[in-house]
């Protein structure tokens, strides 16, 4: 295989033939005094880098524009020191400190011929002020969703006339750095919005009261921003089409009529439905174009260009909305995570080379609980600058002669022999126990609701199969023996992980009594079923296999009991914004919950445990699922490793361990360590870690691009 080094964008194939169909995507597109080079947009989303991580932030934003994106937009921006977003990093405007920083990102995107924009923001009540303990101001007294206890103050007229000089003067220093794209940020139940809902907006004087009212502080701003800057920026604004379950007070109706209120001072309208779980809808409760009945009227309001999401990840969809003007632009935040080169694969004809996002939200999960954003499907989001990862770039070793033997085709080991047969390894086997490849995501995207998790079994099946240096063989369980005699060079053992069956779970080792008549997540995805009747779900995995397992035998007529130790059902579902949602369905499904209770035994009638204070608590059950904790499956390894002579007789330089056979973490994480591994096979010591860059934020003026890697 050449080394691709050098050559982003190349087909593993050669192919480079466009759909005619898709010729419209690459259509360029006037927005006020800028023109956009074709008709994909990523959407402002947040990063976890801002202005604190400007190296960082450069090499992931400048990756989107390098694969086609012709309009990439920073994470949202506080003008103001009353909008502090401490502990979530933003890319802070407020002051010339953190715009500067921002200019290296502007260069990244610049660089390769994209519009640079930025979404300026005030949170109001929402903002949490956790380092400048400013008071949250609002447009009425009210409390935040997220902030419990805290009220916001009524905004003075004095502090309106501030906070839109605010936005004004982050427009001019937005401006000076190079911003091709300046917004206001007028969704998801920040301040702008707060204005707009009658709901939080009890005013009675001219900023309350009438829909005219409610949007001048809207109309107001924008006309001061494009005043300031409109002759040298666009001007966008995004707005809540309709504010769904989670904005109250924001409809479709009175949306459209403050769309045409604001129009004279927009040059591109940016919409979305709801708040942001809505927005950001996962794939268990939202299809593709998912927002379309709501954003499809905007056109109704205005003739301006109109940006919108739905997790588009298929260009036929995206050129039909687009030739039927409900859309000019296609916004995406997660699919260009997911493959930062969409555009350009569309362009070249390579459809089936699309990492499509699975609708996951683990980036989300990530970016908020790590503020480091990651991807289910793309392992280099996010490293670009600290690990020099490209995600069509893999450079070709210094002796490509070892053959590797990886041992596993779940999402870790399909990952890392992609990875390694993309670097140009001459030889590379992945052989899988089983008749197929995927490891655990075989029988999770069978599980209700999660059918596009499967995306990421099927990206890699495809890459593989395309690659000439890789052969996969399936239907083979290899013996320590086997291992030895089969002529590798390195060994790579992703042999996964199972649920345990005895009930250990975090904190408690020992096993549950009775745990010998209970069933497994993974026997239950293999056709075992308990008697019929009522059967309880024990989970203390808090994530989506046991409400998965609940969820499915609900639908078969079982009577089903959700037991978990957590406060609420699947709290690391609050964490890829679908836990109400999926509480909500379990509910209407039939699924009764059962929380804070601690599993202690369980026979063929009877389960039974404590509550969090201690009390007895038993129920009556035919049966029982348990979801407690995974166990790696790393006997293999511990063989090999365990006898360094007879490695060294059978050839073998190394063997290593990755994915779940390592440790068992979520599938994001698997994904990540088989590609890390795979990056750094020929390093000095590939069981551990390079080291990554760091940066504590500053305006120094490296070279944002991304650095090469494996030195």
């Amino acid at each position: 295989m050449a080394d691709t080094a050098g050559e982003p964008g190349l087909s593993i194939d050669g192919s480079t033939s466009m759909d005619p169909r898709h010729a419209v995507l690459f259509e360029p597109l006037r927005v006020g005094p800028k023109t956009l080079p074709n008709r994909f947009y990523q959407v402002p989303h947040a990063s976890g880098f801002g202005s604190s991580r400007p190296l960082t932030h450069a090499a992931f934003r400048g990756i989107k524009a390098e694969g086609g994106w012709g309009g990439v937009n920073v994470d949202y921006a506080p003008v103001s020191s009353d909008a502090d977003e401490t502990p979530a990093v933003a890319s802070d405007c407020w002051d010339q400190e953190g715009m500067t920083a921002l200019g290296l990102v502007v260069e990244a995107i610049h660089a390769h011929g994209s519009l640079a924009g930025i979404e300026l923001n005030h949170g109001g009540a929402y903002a949490p002020n956790g380092e400048s303990r400013h008071a949250r101001i609002a447009p009425s007294q009210i409390g935040s969703f997220s902030l419990r206890g805290s009220l916001a103050k009524e905004m003075t007229l004095h502090d309106i006339r501030r906070v839109q000089k605010d936005f004004v003067r982050a427009a001019q220093r937005a401006r000076d750095v190079g911003f091709d794209i300046v917004y206001l940020y007028g969704a998801h139940g920040y301040l702008v919005t707060q204005f707009l809902s009658p709901i939080t907006n009890r005013r009675s004087d001219e900023y309350g009261g009438s829909l005219r009212n409610r949007a001048r502080f809207q109309i107001e701003t924008l006309q001061m921003m494009r005043e300031a800057v409109g002759e040298d920026c666009a001007i966008a604004t995004r707005v809540s089409a309709d504010g769904g379950d989670e904005l109250k007070g924001i409809e479709i109706d009175e949306m459209l009529e403050v769309i045409s209120l604001v129009d004279p001072h927009v040059d591109l309208f940016d919409v979305n439905v709801g708040g942001w779980p809505q927005d950001s809808g996962t794939s268990r409760y939202f299809p593709e174009g998912s927002q379309q009945p709501w954003t499809s009227r905007v056109r109704e309001a205005t003739a301006k260009p109109i940006v919108g999401v739905g997790r588009f990840t298929n260009p036929d969809v995206m050129a039909a909305i687009v030739r039927s003007g409900k859309l000019d632009l296609i916004g995406a935040a997660r699919p260009a995570i997911a493959d930062p080169f969409l555009p350009t694969k569309i362009r070249e004809g390579r459809l089936d080379e699309i990492r499509e996002c699975t609708g996951s939200n683990l980036c989300i999960l990530r970016e908020e609980t790590f503020n480091q954003v990651g991807c289910l499907q793309n392992a280099t989001a996010g490293e670009e600058y600290r690990r020099g990862w490209h995600p069509e770039i893999f450079v070709r070793p210094a002796d490509p002669s070892p053959a590797i033997l990886v041992i596993g085709g779940g999402p870790a080991g399909m990952e890392c022999a992609m990875v390694l047969g993309r670097r140009g390894y001459e030889a590379v086997h992945l052989v899988e126990q089983d008749p197929e490849l995927g490891g655990k995501l075989k029988w999770t995207r069978k599980l209700p609701t999660l059918g596009d998790w499967g995306r990421v079994v099927d990206h890699r099946v495809i890459g593989l199969a395309k690659l000439k240096n890789v052969e996969v063989v399936l239907g083979r369980r290899l013996s320590t023996a086997d291992v030895l005699n089969y002529g590798a060079d390195l060994i790579v053992v992703a042999t996964g992980s199972h649920w345990v069956t005895d009930g250990s779970q975090p904190g408690m080792l020992e096993p549950i009594a009775g745990y010998e008549s209970a069933l497994t997540p993974e026997q239950i995805m293999a056709g075992k079923r308990p008697p019929m009747g009522r059967v309880v779900v024990y989970d203390t995995d808090h994530y989506y296999v046991g409400p998965g397992i609940a969820e499915l035998l609900a639908g078969e007529g079982y009577e089903t009991h959700l037991v978990s130790t957590a406060p609420i059902i699947s709290p690391v579902s609050d964490e890829t914004l679908e836990g109400d949602m999926l509480r909500r369905h379990l509910r209407k499904l039939g699924v009764i919950f059962h929380t804070n209770v601690n599993v202690l035994g369980f026979d063929k009638t009877d389960v039974w445990g404590e509550t969090e204070y201690g009390e007895e608590w038993n129920l009556a059950a035919d049966g029982v699922v348990l979801v407690t904790q995974q166990v790696s499956e790393d006997s293999l390894f511990r063989d090999l490793t365990s006898n360094v002579e007879a490695l060294t007789a059978a050839g073998i330089s190394a063997v290593y361990c990755t994915g779940d056979a390592q440790a068992p973490q979520m599938p994001s994480e698997a994904v990540f360590a088989g590609h890390r591994l795979a990056r750094e096979i020929d390093t000095e010591d590939p069981s551990f870690p390079l080291p990554w860059l760091r940066e504590n934020g500053g305006t120094s003026r490296h070279d944002p691009r991304p650095r090469q890697p494996n030195p």
